[in-house]
């Protein structure tokens, strides 16, 4: 076990380059497996997260190999239908391997997968959408086993833009026979990124970035090289650490558009923002004004994956602040440690009321899941004192070498053992 100490009040100052979408390369690598050429994802971030996916696609047979950092995939031998139990419980994003599975073999077997606790998080969009293209479901034993021999195009409708179950249906059908027509499909730049990687490796694929997807199925995918979108919320986290610290931050190796909904948030209010092709500047204020109302929503709305960072960044504003959590029922579970630390926040059901303290204080807190660690270390770098975040291992699953980029801003946080 391993844990940050933080010692606050350092402004931060300087560039940062982010790293390729954490949330994008997890799809690309499940979608590799619906081809038997090789793949190479270029650019590929060694978190804790995508070592879980290879490890995964290591276990059904897939062979895969790091060169200068990018990854190497080769699915031509695959040899197990089946997602072990043991790492499926790790990553949720291990449900993404079911449609790939069934579009490359036909059958696929699954637990329940795992990852953050943030909410129930279940997958019926999922299997349901798989259950429009006639794939037989069944679940026994704690297991979900797939029959997709009979699978066929279909109009679906998703009752909730899901990022994962877009994905997981996108992947199902492109080597389904006839036209899936998906409606309410999530726009995310992640989901726009996986249709594009897929055209590369030869799918028929329109209107991904729209509400309407166009799944043409095709008999085999080719292989590709691919290079992943930036990572929004790893960009937002360092642009939100600029803000609480009142430092002066250019964010480098971003995409400001795919930001639009943070920067709207906090330009004017937190900061002063300037955003360019792919970099975002920000010279945050002294003492910063509060943002009235935030509002989770699926993109292009505020990001769920934000609204911890956000929350930290609130507890030292001038006024009050409502945070409205409409994406998982579970994810104030930062709040109970921002209030170790000074902070004034009353959580009602889905909203956390934030009333602005002149500073948090050190305290040893918990990072329950991802981007709640991510917040807590917001936090100690403003707070006077020592923060100490423990639980670290949640942060590594989706912020690469995090206290070295803090560090070369201008932070004092170090990783130390438990």
């Amino acid at each position: 076990m391993e844990k940050f100490l933080i010692e606050g009040g350092h402004k931060l100052n300087g560039e940062v380059s982010v790293c390729k979408a954490k949330n994008c390369v997890l799809a690309l690598l499940a979608a590799s497996v619906l081809t038997d050429e090789l793949v190479i994802i270029k650019d590929c971030p060694k978190i804790a997260d995508v070592v879980s996916m290879i490890n995964i696609l290591e276990s059904i047979g897939v062979k895969t190999k790091w060169v200068d950092g990018d990854i190497h995939i080769d699915s031509s031998n695959i040899t197990d239908h089946e997602i072990p139990e043991t790492l499926a419980k790790e990553i949720r994003s291990s449900i993404f391997l079911v449609g790939s599975i069934l579009g490359r073999i036909k059958h696929a077997k699954s637990v329940f997968p795992g990852g953050c606790e943030i909410g129930l998080r279940p997958i019926d969009l999922h299997l349901k959408g798989l259950k429009d293209l006639n794939v037989i479901v069944t679940e026994e034993g704690g297991y979900i086993y797939f029959d997709g021999k009979n699978a066929r195009g279909n109009n679906i409708h998703l009752d909730f833009p899901s990022v994962g179950a877009t994905e997981n249906i996108i992947m199902a059908a492109v080597l389904t026979n006839g036209v899936t027509v998906l409606t309410n499909a999530a726009k995310e730049p992640e989901i726009v990124a996986l249709a594009d990687f897929l055209q590369v490796m030869g799918a028929k694929i329109g209107g991904a970035g729209s509400s309407t997807i166009i799944i043409e199925g095709v008999k085999k995918l080719n292989g590709a090289v691919f290079t992943p979108i930036p990572d929004r919320i790893s960009a937002g986290t360092f642009l939100l650490a600029g803000a609480i610290t009142g430092g002066e931050v250019c964010v480098k190796n971003c995409c400001p558009k795919h930001m639009s909904a943070l920067i709207s948030k906090i330009d004017g209010v937190a900061g002063d923002i300037k955003a360019y092709r792919n970099e975002i500047y920000i010279k945050g204020y002294k003492k910063h004004k509060s943002v009235n109302l935030i509002e989770t929503q699926p993109y292009p709305g505020f990001p769920t994956d934000l609204q911890a960072q956000i929350t930290a960044l609130e507890c030292v504003a001038d006024g009050t602040s409502i945070v409205v959590e409409n994406m998982f029922e579970t994810r104030f579970k930062h709040v109970t440690e921002l209030l170790k630390m000074g902070a004034d926040i009353t959580v009602r059901d889905r909203a956390a009321i934030i009333r602005g303290v002149k500073n948090l204080h050190g305290a040893q807190v918990s990072a329950s899941d991802l981007r709640a660690g991510a917040a807590l270390v917001l936090a100690g770098l403003k707070a006077e004192g020592v923060t100490e975040v423990i639980n670290v291992k949640q942060i590594d699953r989706g912020y690469y070498n995090f206290e070295e980029r803090l560090r070369s801003l201008g932070a004092s946080i170090k990783r130390v053992d438990n």
